[in-house]
């Protein structure tokens, strides 16, 4: 099973509210998930995210793909600074 940490958009309309997910890669954007380790809010200024470090990092080294949008979140949140010091 090929998993992916991507975004899960909620909100209204013009007004996303993304919730960030580690899911099945077969599943659809909105779809079912396995587990929720963050959110993030573009519509505040500035941009609102929350991540769970210790969530992310279990995904991460059990091999997860993170989104080019997710990977930018994660390296702003410091995650992935904190996964290579776990290498």
């Amino acid at each position: 099973m090929a998993v992916k940490i991507r975004l899960k958009r909620g909100g209204a309309k013009k007004e996303p509210f993304y919730r960030i997910v580690v899911a099945d890669s077969r599943s659809p954007r909105d779809g079912r998930f396995i587990e929720e380790i963050g959110y993030y809010n573009p519509t505040k200024d500035p941009a609102i995210v929350k991540i769970d470090d210790e969530k992310a990092l279990k995904w991460l080294q059990n091999g997860a793909q993170p989104s080019d949008t997710v990977k930018s979140l994660l390296n702003k949140a410091g995650v992935l600074a904190k996964l290579d010091e776990a290498k």
